[in-house]
């Protein structure tokens, strides 16, 4: 096994570990908003990881290319789809208060 390999190996691994922390993040915090932090964590440090380890093995060929357009268009989704349900669930909390 050479480095290349060993550094996919690791760079899977800490993919995965950050998908599952994000998951247990999302079953053991008590509010939406801090929910909203673990859903933005896993799509940023999981795709990140395993865009790097397909740059690890494939390099500067147009699979890696495809691969960190992938990452940097989920970046900006994610961060735009954790922006709007943080401002929904603000405004729908506000009229549940105001409501009452």
């Amino acid at each position: 096994m050479n480095a290349g390999d060993f550094a996919q190996i690791v760079l899977v691994a800490l993919g995965v570990a950050a998908s599952w922390l994000a998951a247990f993040g999302l079953l053991r915090l008590p509010t939406a908003f801090a929910r909203l932090h673990c859903v933005s964590f896993a799509g940023a440090a999981g795709g990140l990881c395993f865009m790097a380890a397909v740059l690890a093995d494939r390099g500067g060929d147009p699979l890696g290319f495809k691969s960190a357009a992938t990452i940097i268009l989920l970046l900006l989704t994610g961060a735009v789809f954790v922006h709007a349900s943080g401002r929904a669930l603000r405004l729908r909390q506000q009229a549940l208060e105001d409501r009452q």
